[in-house]
């Protein structure tokens, strides 16, 4: 294995990105944004909803206690003025902002405790309501044992404490857009999730089914200056070659983009000069499973040398340049180069196919055996990823047929352990913490796989370390020790993390390059010179 410095290249590009100009920040102008994962925008209510289509729209009319804060890949604090623990490390006292509704109504500790007990209401069964379990009486409200969240408690009108189950980090536990908070006069009404009322940097104006989401300037949001546009317009356009061509055509002030608009865009000279990447919190990886038997009784991948010699065999670097057209970062382990924790210095495996045969030979397979990979239709880790990694195997012996399946099929076998082995995307951040668990034998998702998953001790007195640590620097360098042990144990072969790119406008200025989600933009951040055909535009 070899340590790598890839994070420190993807550090250096995303902080070109933030001093790429210092220009005056201008006010006024109307920007084309878009909606691409989909053909319709479903409901703007926060709770209702888990679906990065939704949210994308959802994050600039709403705001949470917490937030996501791109340039340094953590959460922030967003209506939130403060956050102090109390010395058991359960208990939280948050003091809030001087903020007001799109309504004019100032928002209270009422606010958030109602915005809570709304989310959690077991008659509602809302989407984002498992974002709030680690709050202790959660689980016992959604699970009707309850009648409220009883770690919830206010102070007084601008402060809320909040006791929770585990010793957690806050931020972590609640930035995510579903637990924003909301005003009861409104989100009691039926058609909230078609009229919201939010305390975001945008209102909405006007939304036309199935065509675009007009959202306009809140004049009273709490950040000074903020935002910076007049009008921001979601064009929900899901076939990537005609947002291409309304891009090119000066329609859209940003855009997304795929495969095959990211290979034209990359070598077009004008083009790449305005194209921001970022690699998201997501790893493409081929899952094993120990308790897969060849027809003489023995078990493969319960071998850890078997595991690492898949590792070594295939060409991940080889496969992304080729097959993903370069639009993914290869991966050296679990962890993603955006997720808090994340070492630049970790190990990898190197292609080293000798190595490979040395270690197939050393636990008894120098012969190698069949396997059956299941595969979903994704082109970016599914079928075809397999089919180019299936001759660099060949090569120690592992002869490989390719199920392929639906995703809903493969995630659903998957989930069951009915596999011999399986290409997925795995999340991996942003608590490091929380999104290792899944390894451990403690975890839901360990147990619900049983003999599927392999029980690593070193690994789990670590993860287990981290998270009952108080010290912030501490806890990052158990997850870097335990992200080490997850690739030297080649529980995963690590293919790739995503690497999402947005092509942007000559004209349009300080969007982010969003590691949790690209397409999560916080578009009172984003102005546009007077360059723009749309700089004067209300």
């Amino acid at each position: 294995m070899k340590r790598m410095g890839l994070g420190l290249v993807v550090l250096a590009l995303v902080l070109g990105f933030y001093s790429a100009d210092a220009l005056a920040v201008r006010n006024g102008g109307t920007f084309q944004w878009i909606a691409p994962y989909g053909i319709s925008i479903d409901t703007l209510d926060p709770a209702a909803t888990s679906d990065d289509k939704n949210i994308l729209v959802i994050l600039n009319i709403h705001r949470g206690l917490f937030g996501w804060d791109a340039k340094n890949s953590t959460y922030k604090l967003d209506l939130a003025e403060s956050m102090t623990a109390d010395d058991d490390g359960l208990t939280y006292v948050i003091k809030l902002k001087d903020a007001k509704f799109h309504n004019g109504r100032t928002i209270t500790a009422d606010d958030v405790i109602y915005s809570y007990n709304r989310l959690a209401d077991p008659k509602k069964s809302f989407a984002s309501s498992h974002l709030l379990v680690e709050i202790d009486g959660a689980q016992a409200y959604l699970d009707g044992k309850a009648d409220h969240i009883s770690g919830l408690e206010k102070i007084d009108d601008k402060t809320v404490r909040i006791k929770f189950r585990n010793p957690v980090d806050p931020g972590f536990q609640l930035w995510r857009y579903g637990t924003a908070i909301v005003p009861k006069e409104a989100a009691e009404n039926e058609d909230f999730g078609s009229n919201p009322i939010g305390c975001g940097p945008f209102k909405l104006q006007k939304w036309t089914k199935g065509v675009e989401i007009v959202l306009v300037k809140n004049p009273e949001f709490y950040e000074p200056r903020k935002p910076y546009l007049d009008k921001l317009i979601y064009k929900i356009m899901a076939d990537a070659a005609a947002r291409d061509m309304a891009f090119q055509a000066g329609e859209l002030d940003a855009n997304l983009l795929y495969a095959a608009q990211y290979e034209k865009f990359k070598n077009d000279p004008k083009l790449s000069k305005h194209m921001m990447e970022v690699p998201e919190m997501f790893t493409r990886a081929v899952r094993f499973n120990p308790n897969f038997t060849l027809a003489d009784g023995r078990k493969p991948f319960s071998d850890k040398r078997v595991r690492q010699a898949v590792n070594y065999a295939i060409n991940r670097e080889l496969i992304v340049e080729k097959y993903a057209k370069g639009k993914a970062y290869p991966a050296r382990g679990f962890l993603a180069p955006t997720t808090p924790g994340f070492d630049p210095d970790c190990m990898s495996y190197e292609y080293n196919p000798e190595k490979a045969k040395q270690l197939m030979k050393e636990a008894g397979y120098a012969k190698g055996f069949d396997l059956t990979v299941i595969a979903g239709t994704s082109t970016a880790y599914g079928a075809g990823v397999v089919e180019a990694a299936t001759p660099f195997l060949k090569e120690i012996g592992i002869k490989v047929t390719i199920d392929k399946m639906e995703n809903a099929v493969l995630y659903q076998k998957y989930s069951d352990g009915e596999f011999d082995a399986a290409i997925a995307s795995h999340s991996s951040g942003p608590d490091p913490i929380s999104i290792m668990y899944r390894f451990h034998s403690n975890s839901p998702r360990f147990k619900q796989r049983g003999e599927t998953s392999q029980k690593i001790d070193s690994f789990e007195q670590i993860i287990d370390l981290a998270a009952a640590t108080r010290d912030p620097a501490m806890r990052l360098e158990l997850v870097k020790i335990a992200n080490d042990i997850l690739t030297e144990e080649a529980v995963l072969w690590f293919y790739n993390y995503n690497k999402a790119v947005i092509a942007y406008q000559p004209w349009v200025h300080d969007m982010e390059p969003v590691g949790v989600e690209m397409m999560y933009q916080h578009m009172d951040n984003v102005w546009v010179d007077e360059t723009s055909p749309r700089a004067n535009q209300k």
